[in-house]
């Protein structure tokens, strides 16, 4: 043996094979002209039609032809004319002299048209056939009263229509049959295609879902008929790496006369080209076995009495169909037998070194995987002969490793349908039920499709890009859950959290759906996370980003995790009835009955550390940039990421933000004093112990917040932190020295040990082009794996930005600073925004992060006002509305500010955040195109003018709030182009001169937004 290059498995991509590009060409329209009588003894035992459907019924076939009759070649060619015939079948008997006559006018008429023909008698017709047949009937058949030979003529025809396309171009398989005789090729016909159909849907569950199975059913192989030695040599030359095998006559025409030796001169041939090449000798004299066995070929005896029999045993062993049946020629016997690819897999672990040499050195593997039109594994291994491998070892540990890798690629952008016998830990998506798989759900099986149709799984060396192993419960388990319990009516009057989900959570779940789960958990050894796919989520219109709930269950012992992921379920479920939920539906024009609910089960990203699991990194992309900062421009997009789970990250916390095409410019990383008071202090990480977790409103219930302090015991720091020296006020790279760990993932960004920059780039951009809006993505990063094994990036999930408004709204040239409330460099939203008279501002004067939670109950009181009386206002609160680290902000959801039109982040002196990019609050501002400023004005970034407003009679004050009511409405400008904005005082009118192009969004609210 020698040891050529093989494929390199771990970079190796299969080509995807087009199923849906064969069978263009199909039979939907048959025209049989024949005399009444004849038509007549067609429907003797039933109409043709019902007869060849129930035919195509029984073999799992579509698209059964229908059939129109017609007495005379006038009237078929009229028919043919006024109807889009792909088929006519004509009658031929010898005494019928008009026959052929009849064949030559409508082959005149519509020469594109094929023309088969059936007799009772073709043994008398040879003669008039050669004569008088000159290229007018394509086929001629012997009618012996079996309607199976219609099928035979219907696909013989189509597979001659495909052939060029289906197996030149395509790569389908086929078989060649050289035969003169039609009364035997009548007779091998419709055997050999019940056959190959029969095998085809015998293979069909290696087809992941009902689509996939009916597009293998397209990759049968095809049959290609010749009746003598030129055009059999023909069709051997031209598809000849694609055929399974050839059966063959022996005594035919070449060069134009009878030749009882043209099969073998045909056999010698085809041994000349390979020698293990299938060769199927078939005869009516005995005396012809000897010859064909000294050839190396196979005999059968026409004249046989189980003829059928046998053909069809040599079609099944030889050209690979059935099952595959491990032989080793040492002990004679057969030592496994395996019906599917899972089943093959786990016998070449098995079988002896003899039988993995016997099958690879005769090209076997490759034939069987062609024969289930398993075509892109088959490629793999076609090209690859036994004598480039080292040793047999080398030979089984490639095919293992081959059919492993084909058995991912193969689920990849394919939603799976879920079937507990069958389901392994090489499906990456499926789906339990037939129902909707949610917003959620969409996304990721969308990401999974464009991953592989961009090729973008292996693109970076030693980084696998991909979704984690997902299961999308479907929207039908939440009807039959719903609809069992009666919960509908209870949910959509009770107001109270806490009794929803106590109610939901002592209700059972579908016995059919925890069979599925239990049938997942079973192949997972990870963490797994728990999480909604509302029908509403991830719209175009209407993201509801981080409205519903999402859970994390430990990995434990099966039983336990049954219970919590079941729990988990219904929880989630549940939350599509909180009032959180209640008051965004109400708020989008939904009702709860429209909110259908999917759950995903996903596999956990991320490693165990002592007692918790998180990921190295978590981040969350933008493929638009609101708020640029020096070179950065708008369409280059935006990141932030953060150590340990990404809670830290949507809810607004401390996170390191960068754009993919600067990484080594960041602000937060300025100086070492930015650096430490800007970068992350803690992460999220999830609690291993089982008994953390518990039936809760709380997402968070068995999430722990880990300080970088106690981190230091994980190993996990080395990946992501530098290192503060004190002496030398200097962040250092990496770990190594002693001083304050400061999460600044330089290893990444400046010194890229993990190619982040440039995968955010590409996933950014074809992400948008692929759903043609700019868009919003979760991932997930596992850089602590085993010594060769490549590093994770997950894909988690993908939204659309609803952007503000399309066209612009220029503020004038020049601003006069008396004259307006706020003035903004950094805003976000677009247009004239009118019918506004009220500001809700957070006294800065009694302002302390201790009380934020108390001023968002405050707001919250201030914002039902509002609802009740349709009208919007201005909020304006220092650091972050929405973050979930009340430290950083004020700490309130959606609901609590949904009349806010225009919400103003304001810094303090001691008191400064950056607008986070990457929160789901931050994406419901954009999809209601509220108006969204930052200002720092003690740094002169922007302008408040706080007096004005504090000299302003309030309508209501408290010990945080006061609300201003003014008596006219307020010229508010936002210019979505250069990101400025301004709020002019009472009174101010513009100029007629300004430079300003008024494009007014209507702010009254839209029918049942209150």
């Amino acid at each position: 043996m020698k040891n050529k290059q093989l494929p390199d498995l771990k970079t190796y991509e299969f080509e995807e094979f087009e199923f849906n590009q064969l069978m263009q060409n199909r039979i939907h329209k048959v025209l049989i002209v024949c005399s009444n009588y004849d038509y007549y003894m067609l429907e003797e035992d039933g109409r043709i039609d019902e007869r060849i459907f129930n035919e195509y019924t029984a073999l799992h076939l579509r698209y059964p032809p229908s059939f129109m009759h017609a007495n005379s070649a006038k009237r078929a060619i009229r028919m043919l004319q006024s109807n889009k015939i792909d088929l006519v079948i004509t009658w031929l008997d010898i005494g019928n002299y008009k026959a052929f006559e009849t064949s030559k006018q409508i082959k005149e008429a519509c020469p594109n048209v094929p023309i088969a023909a059936l007799s009772h008698y073709s043994s008398e017709l040879r003669s008039k056939l050669q004569k008088e047949n000159t290229g007018i009937i394509d086929f001629v058949f012997h009618w012996n009263g079996n309607v199976e030979i219609f099928l035979a003529i219907i696909k013989l025809t189509e597979d001659r229509m495909n052939a060029e396309n289906d197996i030149s171009d395509i790569g389908v398989k086929a078989i060649l049959l050289v035969e003169d005789s039609l009364k035997f090729y009548s007779r091998y016909l419709p055997l050999i295609y019940k056959t190959i159909l029969k095998q085809t849907h015998a293979f069909m569950s290696e087809g992941l879902n009902e689509h996939r199975q009916m597009m293998l059913m397209r990759g049968r192989p095809k049959i290609l008929l010749a009746t003598t030695y030129e055009e059999g040599i023909t069709l051997f030359e031209k598809y000849k790496d694609k055929l399974l095998g050839v059966i063959s006559d022996v005594n035919y025409f070449k060069n134009g006369v009878r030749n009882p030796e043209a099969g073998f001169l045909f056999l010698k041939y085809v041994r000349s080209y390979k020698r293990y090449f299938p060769f199927l000798i078939q005869s009516s004299d005995k005396n012809n076995e000897k010859r064909t066995l000294e050839l190396k070929g196979k005999f059968l005896y026409k004249h046989s009495e189980t003829l059928g029999v046998d053909i069809k045993y040599y079609i099944t062993k030889y050209f690979s169909f059935g099952n595959f049946e491990f032989w080793d020629p040492e002990q004679m016997k057969v030592l496994a037998i395996t019906k599917d690819l899972s089943e093959f897999q786990k016998a070449l672990t098995a079988v002896t070194n003899e039988a993995i040499v016997y099958h690879a050195k005769r090209s076997e593997y490759s034939k069987w995987l062609e024969s289930r039109a398993l075509f892109p594994l088959a490629d793999l291994l076609r090209n690859i002969e036994f004598e480039d491998f080292e040793d047999v070892n080398q030979v089984r540990e490639f095919l293992i490793k081959s059919i492993k890798a084909y058995r991912v690629y193969r689920s990849r952008g394919v939603i799976v349908k879920f079937d507990k016998n069958r389901y392994d830990e090489y499906v990456g998506f499926s789906r339990i039920g037939e129902g909707a798989l949610g917003g959620k759900g969409r996304g990721l099986a969308f990401i999974d499709s464009f991953l592989k149709r961009n090729k973008l799984f292996k693109k970076y060396d030693n980084v696998n890009i991909s979704i984690p192993r997902t299961v999308v419960i479907s929207t039908d388990v939440f009807d039959q859950f719903i609809e069992t319990h009666k919960l509908i009516r209870f949910a959509a009057k009770c107001n109270n959290d806490e009794e929803i989900l106590k109610m939901f959570v002592s209700k059972d779940l579908p016995k059919w759906a925890m069979d599925d789960i239990e049938a997942f958990l079973k192949t997972s050894q990870n963490p797994i996370a728990v999480r909604s796919s509302s029908v509403l989520e991830d719209s175009h219109y209407q993201p509801f980003a981080g409205v519903f709930a999402t859970y994390m269950i430990p990995n434990t012992n099966l039983d336990k995790m049954l219970v919590m992921i079941s729990n988990a379920v219904k929880s989630v479920i549940a939350s599509a009835f909180y009032q959180n939920s209640k008051s965004y539906l109400k708020a989008t024009s939904h009702t709860i009955e429209e909110d259908k609910m999917a759950v995903i089960l996903q596999e956990v990203i991320g490693k165990k550390y002592n007692d918790v699991y998180y990921p190295n990194i978590s981040g969350v992309a933008r493929s638009i940039n609101f708020y640029p900062l020096g070179e950065e421009k708008p369409n280059e997009g935006i990141a932030n990421i953060a150590l340990g789970l990404g809670e830290i990250i949507v809810g607004g916390g401390n996170t390191l933000r960068f754009s993919p095409h600067h990484p080594k410019k960041i602000l937060q990383l300025s100086s070492p004093g930015t650096a430490q008071r800007e970068t992350q202090k803690y992460f999220y990480g999830l609690d291993m112990d089982p008994s953390s977790y518990k039936a809760s409103t709380s997402e968070a219930i068995n999430k722990k917040k880990i300080s970088l302090r106690k981190a230091k015991d994980h190993g996990s720091l080395k990946y992501v932190a530098s290192t503060y020296d004190l002496q030398n006020n200097i962040i250092r790279p990496g770990v190594l020295h002693d001083g304050i760990r400061v999460i600044t993932f330089d290893n990444i960004l400046k010194y890229n040990t993990f190619p982040l920059s440039e995968i955010l780039q590409d996933l950014l951009r074809v992400g948008q082009r692929e759903m043609r809006n700019p868009i919003e993505m979760e991932f997930a990063i596992k850089l602590d794996v085993p010594a060769g094994q490549p590093k994770e990036f997950s894909f988690l999930q993908i939204r659309p930005i609803v952007e503000s408004i399309e066209s612009t709204n220029e503020l004038p040239t020049k601003i006069d600073f008396s004259d307006t409330i706020i003035y903004s460099e950094s805003a976000l939203g677009n247009g004239k925004y009118e019918n506004i008279c009220d500001i809700v501002y957070v006294k800065p004067e009694t302002f302390n992060s201790a009380n934020t939670r108390q001023i968002a109950v405050a707001v919250e009181k201030i914002n039902k006002k509002f609802e009740e009386s349709g009208k919007n206002y201005i909020l304006v609160g220092p650091g972050r509305w929405g973050s979930s680290d009340p430290w950083l902000g004020i700490p309130v959801i959606w609901p609590q500010i949904s009349s806010a039109k225009i919400i103003i982040e304001s810094g303090l002196h001691d008191f400064r955040i950056d607008p986070s990019q990457g929160t789901h609050f931050f994406q419901n501002l954009t999809s209601f195109k509220v108006g969204y400023l930052t200002i720092n004005p003690f740094i002169k970034d922007g302008f408040f003018d706080i007096d004005y407003l504090n000299k302003q009679k309030a309508t209501y004050e408290d010990e945080y709030l006061r609300h201003i009511n003014f008596e006219n409405f307020l010229t508010i400008l936002v210019d979505g182009k250069s990101n400025k904005a301004v709020i002019y005082k009472e009174g101010f009118v513009l100029k007629e001169n300004e430079d300003i192009i008024e494009e007014s969004i209507d702010l009254l609210p839209p029918d049942g937004f209150m």
